[in-house]
């Protein structure tokens, strides 16, 4: 206990930070969630609405409601944290349980995923979840050798078929990207491609799945179709997973046939079932790495588009430096000497994380530390970060709001223990034991390829963000591209 300046006993954190209570509040019930929830999607949009609870509340950790709010979710209180050091109550697995929470304060229906949890849905306490993420270690590490050239054969076809379309006009990426990255992905983690084997339709069947799970959390589905009518659509009654079943049958046959020596290794090395390797393999490879790469690369185009031509040839001058021993190919040693590149793909995770929210929910009662103060928060309680706000705190990054492409350059990387866009500080690695993505490695190194394929093909380009797709990934436009002059 410490005295206040009124002369009573304050309580205070281990650390000696006033513990106060946290403020905020969830309004009337049914109505607040509502109003709060088209506030989110429609009136604010996600960053706006963090900010104004934050600054209406003058603190960083704040009681709200969290979209998609009642009929969907069963209690949509949460939370939120929204500093760089209150965030980091969501990464200690002793603190808080991620049991159901992948999505937030809502489930989707378990017959998405033919009836198992899949490990994102786990707990680290689960024991199948030791199993899972070892696995998904192992696919991971057996085909490393693969991401650089599946990568290669899918983009180089990707950018052919963007200068060729760009004779007629601009060129959308966001839709020529599903297929592309759905093809490597699959080509990268199984040695099959599945526009080649399921279809030119592939990559629509595992976004239309996707949708099913992910579509309370979407907004601007289509400009025609009025907000109100999409939020009935979107945000209140769950989709019926029997529309998707056939999409979801077709990735069940193809993944069986593809992944069978990654099967087979699931039950022999992991003890894991046919049924539970095969689901979870595809999430893994659907949801977890296809979505997210999905989304990236038009983050990192949206910003590298924003860097303009100064920045497109200081990185097409290192890149291309880099690949000189190689004969001008990539390699990992190549990229990992790309010093500029890499500050840039991680500024680009800073500031727009593919994934934005995090969630625990508080296993015991614990103090949550913001700078400045303390907190406590009950067992039970539902905890939200919101990674695009916390990452951008002006305590710990200078012109946080501002895209720096080399401030994780020299010293600069210090401050890599403030990314956390995987669920855990970029410092540190994913483990059994913890929650953090276990394709973390190959996100950076997917980044990375991506800058360096497009500047070892261009000197610079001309593209425009033009909106947002689903409310989640940015809409790029490419308007023309300017060949490398040393081609």
């Amino acid at each position: 206990m410490a005295e206040s300046r009124t002369g009573t006993s304050q309580e205070q954190s281990p650390s000696g930070l006033p513990i106060k209570p946290i403020p905020g509040n969830y309004g009337i019930p049914i109505l607040s969630p509502i109003y709060d929830r088209l506030h989110y999607y429609y009136f604010q949009g996600h960053m706006s609405y963090f900010k104004s609870h934050a600054a209406k509340n003058n603190s960083t950790v704040v009681r709200m409601n969290m979209a998609p709010g009642i009929f969907m979710s069963h209690n949509p209180r949460v939370v939120a944290v929204l500093d760089a050091k209150s965030f980091r109550v969501l990464f200690d697995p002793s603190k808080v349980e991620k049991k159901d929470i992948v999505t937030g304060t809502y489930m989707p229906s378990l017959s998405l995923y033919s009836g198992i949890r899949p490990m994102a849905f786990l707990d680290t306490t689960e024991q199948l979840h030791s199993s899972l993420k070892s696995f998904s270690f192992h696919l991971l590490a057996s085909r490393k050798s693969h991401f650089i050239p599946s990568f290669h054969e899918a983009y180089s076809s990707l950018f052919d078929l963007v200068e060729t379309k760009l004779a007629s006009g601009p060129v959308e990426f966001n839709s020529l990207n599903q297929s592309s990255v759905f093809d490597f992905t699959c080509n990268a983690f199984l040695g099959a491609v599945p526009s080649e084997v399921i279809g030119p339709s592939a990559s629509n069947k595992a976004a239309i799945w996707l949708l099913f799970q992910l579509h309370p959390l979407v907004s601007r589905l289509t400009k025609f179709i009025p907000w109100p009518i999409e939020d009935l659509l979107l945000h209140c009654v769950p989709l019926p997973p029997c529309l998707t079943r056939s999409d979801y049958k077709a990735l069940e046959e193809f993944f069986s046939k593809a992944g069978e020596s990654l099967l087979e290794d699931a039950a022999n090395k992991f003890g894991l079932s046919h049924h539970v390797a095969l689901h979870n393999l595809i999430f893994m490879t659907t949801f977890n790495a296809n979505a997210g790469f999905k989304i990236f690369m038009t983050i990192l185009l949206k910003w590298l588009t924003y860097g303009g031509e100064t920045l497109h040839r200081r990185l097409a001058q290192e890149i291309r430096s880099a690949v000189k021993p190689s004969n001008g190919t990539i390699t990992l040693n190549a990229l990992e000497n790309m010093e500029l590149t890499k500050s840039v793909v991680s500024e680009a995770l800073r500031l727009d994380p593919p994934v934005e929210n995090q969630f625990g929910r508080a296993r015991t009662d614990i103090i949550i530390e913001s700078h400045d103060t303390a907190f406590r928060v009950k067992k039970g309680e539902m905890i939200c970060g919101y990674q695009p706000l916390a990452m951008r705190d002006e305590k710990v990054f200078t012109n946080a709001e501002e895209f720096v492409p080399d401030r994780f350059v020299g010293e600069g990387k210090k401050l890599l223990e403030y990314v956390y866009w995987s669920n855990g500080p970029e410092t540190v690695v994913p483990t059994m034991g913890n929650k953090q993505c276990p394709g973390k490695d190959m996100v950076i190194l997917v980044g990375r390829l991506f800058v360096a394929h497009i500047f070892l093909r261009y000197d610079t380009f001309s593209a425009v963000h033009d909106g947002m797709v689903l409310g989640l990934d940015p809409r790029m436009v490419f308007k023309s591209v300017e060949k490398a002059s040393d081609q």
